[in-house]
């Protein structure tokens, strides 16, 4: 019961971490987990609970190294593997040495071995507690890479090298030449363990989806289940090391990359959700552990005479010291030669890379989930029986060295390289543009006398938000047009509200005329909302509250509805309402909150509230919404055509899906673009599948 009780802490705590991150966004989610896991140690109501080394590694490692090597962009990866193989396994070697002999030097009680261990443990960087505070920071595509690639090696190379110095503290001897042969045969058997489970697998994989035997059931529970078969049985089994098997296999897979039919689509949005999900979790949890455990293992150190506060503070320091000055000086001598080319362009002479350059690196290697994984694998006892000496103080110094490391990181970065954020979104529209152009293109092919009059409406649509896209390029402040585009949500909100109390004052209205009005209008409401949370920015996500309230009165208009259809089935008092009907009634909604909002923009247009520009060219979205709208035939005709209609749409994101699928196989866009894009199209889709 005690360990059900500590679960459901942490969990709680990792949720209250998200929201509370959005509430202060220079502080990195990462130190806010922290601290929250320090309050549920301070808590005396919360058991505490020791957790099984080996059990925490499969738990959390393995999944967190697949997602990391299965998510991570493969061409960058290759690109820079000249500069992120030496960072990952040199450095941390170094690492490993410099800080085991600084911490034997200067604390003489504790073993060379166990500070070496401690050494290798803080060799591997945590590139998800630096992308958390990337929000403000630019690294540029070669940095990124780089630290991205150093961050998935450099786990193995640490978990490697920290077993053997473990090993060595445990029993007490250590044989370079059988810790050489060990280590290649560890290495070597690893990556065959993890390439030779992951070609099959996607095998498997291309062959169930040709036979239509996968579903998304089956497909997300195996995708969960491998990176811990494939770990435990590269451990327990072939005695090799699980965690190259782990990511090996993470980036030898490739399933979920082949077939574009809606179904695959759908299953890889699902896939994705869930792993961000566990991802989330899982690294939440380790950073509300080490906020757990600083409690204790100061209270430990706090009584221990040998030990005093000042001397585990100086270590810290010390310790923090000598990892960022090896890790910069060894930037500086590994990623000099990939400067820029000095002028005059001889081949072979380019510039040492800047300070600035350098600092970036250094400080965007901050330490994080894995090291402090391998700390609480620390046995308790060596060998002879005796306990482990100083574990508890080399946690309590390990998490110190990562509280201080992720401080560096959480005010330094954003003001090394801060963040473009025009830049970056005049890039961005530009890959869209051409996302967007490509999928027009694959319509317009597939379009014949048949389908013209339903696939006209969409590719009408892909060139309007084409239009609107190059219209925001050059000085276009997207902040400013996206506060007016809300705000003329909000003017048809009003619109509609008072449209639907109106409605339901009216004494003298036909009752099911005035069922079909309020069915129409709160379906409108529905819409609006859920558009306003789809286009919220940074800054309105602040308001929680006011989301909260939006999704509740959704949720709460939804269950009246069918509560209302259901009363009329069992009284059958009154027909059901026809979706015809329904949609011929929105459509006048529509008609009517659109010249609203056409008159609120000219209004608009003679106050200095938004530019004159920006309220034309939404005045243009609307007027030409209204054009289409008021046509009687129009209408008709596309309640008739509806549901070829919607089916056509939902193809067309399929379409864009696959546009931008090859596009990122192709090199054109980067992941963390894709990612943006696929973002957009799935809030699409979804609009789409629930009827908005």
């Amino acid at each position: 019961m005690a360990i059900f009780e500590m679960i459901i802490g942490i969990l709680g705590a990792v949720v209250l971490s998200s929201f509370l991150s959005r509430l202060m966004p220079r502080i990195s989610m990462p130190l806010v987990q922290i601290a929250l896991g320090l309050a549920l140690a301070l808590l005396p109501v919360f058991p505490t609970v020791k957790l099984d080394p080996e059990l925490f590694m499969v738990l959390f490692i393995a999944p967190l190294l697949y997602l990391e090597a299965h998510e991570i962009d493969k061409r960058a990866l290759y690109s820079t593997l000249r500069y992120s193989l030496p960072m990952a396994i040199g450095l941390v070697l170094g690492s490993m040495v410099l800080v085991g002999v600084v911490m034997h030097a200067a604390w003489p009680a504790l073993p060379l071995a166990a500070a070496c261990a401690l050494g290798a443990a803080l060799g591997p960087t945590d590139a998800v507690a630096v992308s958390s505070m990337g929000q403000s920071t630019a690294f540029t595509k070669e940095q990124k890479g780089i630290l991205e690639g150093e961050s998935l090696f450099n786990d193995a190379s640490g978990v490697v090298s920290f077993q053997f110095a473990i090993l060595a503290a445990t029993t007490g001897t250590f044989s370079i030449a059988d810790a050489s042969r060990e280590f290649l045969i560890s290495f070597i058997g690893g990556v065959g363990v993890g390439v030779l489970a992951g070609i099959p697998t996607n095998w498997i994989f291309r062959f169930a989806r040709r036979m239509g035997w996968e579903t998304m059931t089956t497909r997300i529970l195996v995708e969960l289940f491998l990176p811990f078969l494939v770990f435990l049985g590269a451990d327990d089994i072939a005695h090799v090391s699980g965690i190259l098997a782990v990511v090996a296999f993470g980036l030898t897979v490739h399933f979920d990359h082949t077939g574009l039919s809606p179904n695959t689509a759908r299953t890889n949005i699902v896939s994705s959700s869930v792993w961000s999900v566990l991802s989330f979790a899982l690294n939440g949890t380790v950073f509300i552990l080490l906020g757990m455990q600083l409690p204790g293992a100061m209270l430990t150190s706090w009584d221990n005479r040998e030990v005093s506060r000042g001397m585990l503070a100086g270590t810290i320091l010390l310790v923090s010291a000598a990892t960022i000055a090896i890790r910069f000086l060894w930037i500086w001598l590994i990623t000099a030669p990939s400067g820029k080319r000095a002028k005059g362009g001889e081949a072979g002479r380019r510039r040492p890379r800047s300070l600035r350059d350098t600092a970036i690196m250094t400080f965007g290697g901050a330490k994080g989930t894995i090291s402090l994984a391998l700390m609480f694998t620390i046995p308790y006892a060596v060998s002879s029986g005796a306990a482990f000496p100083k574990r508890n103080d080399l946690i309590f110094i390990a998490a110190g060295v990562i509280v201080v490391t992720l401080l560096l990181a959480n005010f330094l970065l954003p003001w090394l390289a801060p963040k473009n954020d025009r830049e970056e979104s005049s890039q961005f529209e530009k890959v869209n543009v051409e996302v967007l152009g490509r999928t027009v293109a694959e319509l317009s092919e597939d379009m014949n006398d048949e389908n013209r009059a339903v696939l006209l409406p969409i590719i009408d649509s892909y060139n309007m938000r084409i239009s609107r896209i190059k219209q925001r390029q050059g000085t276009f402040d997207a902040e400013t047009f996206e506060a007016l585009q809300i705000e003329a949500l909000n003017w048809e909100k009003r619109y509609v509200r008072d449209t639907l109390a109106a409605v339901r004052a009216d004494p003298n209205m036909d009752e099911h005329i005035r069922n079909l009005n309020i069915e129409a209008c709160e379906r409108m409401l529905d819409q609006i909302m859920n558009i306003v949370r789809h286009t919220a920015n940074a800054k309105n996500r602040l308001d929680v509250i006011s989301q909260i309230r939006g999704r509740y009165h959704a949720m709460h208009r939804q269950v009246s509805a069918i509560a209302r259809k259901t009363l009329h089935r069992v009284r059958r008092s009154t027909p059901i309402l026809s979706e015809n009907e329904i949609y011929e009634y929105l459509r006048s909604v529509q008609i009517g909150a659109i010249d609203h909002v056409i008159e609120q923009l000219y209004r608009a247009m003679r106050s200095d509230e938004y530019p004159t520009e920006y309220c034309t060219m939404l005045l243009r979205d609307y007027q030409r919404s209204r054009a289409r709208l008021s046509s009687r035939s129009d209408i008709v005709n596309r309640v008739k055509m509806a549901p070829q209609i919607d089916e056509a749409k939902q193809e067309s994101y399929s379409i864009e899906l696959g546009v931008i699928q090859d596009m990122l196989g192709n090199g054109e866009i980067t992941r963390s673009q894709a990612k943006h894009l696929r973002r957009n199209v799935y809030v699409m889709q979804v609009d789409a599948e629930s009827g908005m």
